[in-house]
């Protein structure tokens, strides 16, 4: 059952990811992620009484989430400020690369036939949409494109830890009781990085607008989250396939791209997308 929780974790994230996008143009950075932040923590402060605050001990794990987590959110949020949605979707879709590389190295995860099948069209399929991404003039010298590597980079490790944090061969901590403590952590953090280096500067960057598009970013992150922890939490999962089929979501943000957003070069993209999907459903047969 854990492949059908990150296949609904896949669809919600690829909400987030469009919803992301259209709060972030032409607005600041800082307090939009600090609004998530916030809502994120609101909507699961519920089980800080129910898991308990666990001792130190378990919280010093959680709070390093919270940085590593918070580190690759800004990195993100900056470069989908300034790249098309068509763009960043393919190149976070890297991420599950270098989960995969991580799990067979660090956790011994072993794959069958399909699963590996699917990882390799997986492979391809986001090494031409890299290469798609050049013609529109996204080399990966550009800035943001660097910040975006940071993102993917910070955020394969977020994944490989929630593994061991969450597992029951390893830490075994309860997923809710993570959940809601790392988004407390990241909520005060945003808060101290809002209050010391935005607001002063304020006049000088771009100004904060209010956008409804804001409050949906939590509202389906926090659903993504919650289904994709609950898949961990199961022994049989591998975090390998789980965070593969997580990528998933760009399937939903590249469609809100081209249809909603009315990015280019779409008809170039379309193939890239067609193998990405071959490999979700590779990896939905060899789960089952």
């Amino acid at each position: 059952m854990w492949w059908l929780l990150a296949f609904c974790s896949a669809c919600l994230l690829g909400g987030y990811d469009s919803f992301k996008k259209i709060s972030l143009k032409d607005n600041a950075v800082i307090p939009v992620l600090l609004v998530n932040t916030t809502l994120y923590a609101a909507i699961f402060s519920p089980w800080l009484a129910k898991t308990g605050f666990g001792g130190w001990d378990i919280q010093i794990y959680i709070i390093g989430k919270s940085f590593l987590v918070l580190t690759s959110w800004l990195a993100g949020y900056v470069a989908m400020k300034h790249i098309p949605l068509t763009i960043v979707g393919p190149v976070n879709a890297t991420r599950p690369v270098l989960v995969l590389i991580g799990a067979i190295f660090l956790f011994g995860e072993k794959l069958n036939a399909l699963q590996w099948a699917g990882v390799l069209l997986a492979m391809v399929a986001y090494l031409l949409m890299r290469i798609t991404g050049k013609a529109e003039g996204y080399e990966r010298g550009n800035k943001w494109i660097i910040f975006l590597i940071v993102a993917v980079i910070l955020g394969a490790a977020s994944g490989l830890y929630d593994k061991y944090l969450m597992s029951p061969d390893y830490m075994g901590f309860d997923r809710m009781q993570v959940l809601s403590w790392y988004s407390l952590y990241e909520a005060l953090i945003m808060m101290v990085l809002t209050i010391f280096f935005w607001w002063p500067n304020r006049q000088s960057t771009t100004p904060f607008r209010w956008r409804w598009s804001i409050p949906c970013i939590s509202i389906f992150l926090s659903g993504a989250d919650f289904l994709y922890m609950k898949a961990l939490s199961q022994p049989e999962a591998l975090i390998a396939v789980v965070s593969m089929i997580r990528r998933g979501s760009v399937l939903v943000s590249f469609a809100i791209g081209a249809l909603v957003l009315k990015e280019k070069n779409i008809k170039a993209k379309i193939f890239d997308i067609v193998l990405l999907l071959a490999s979700m459903i590779l990896l939905y047969l060899g789960s089952k």
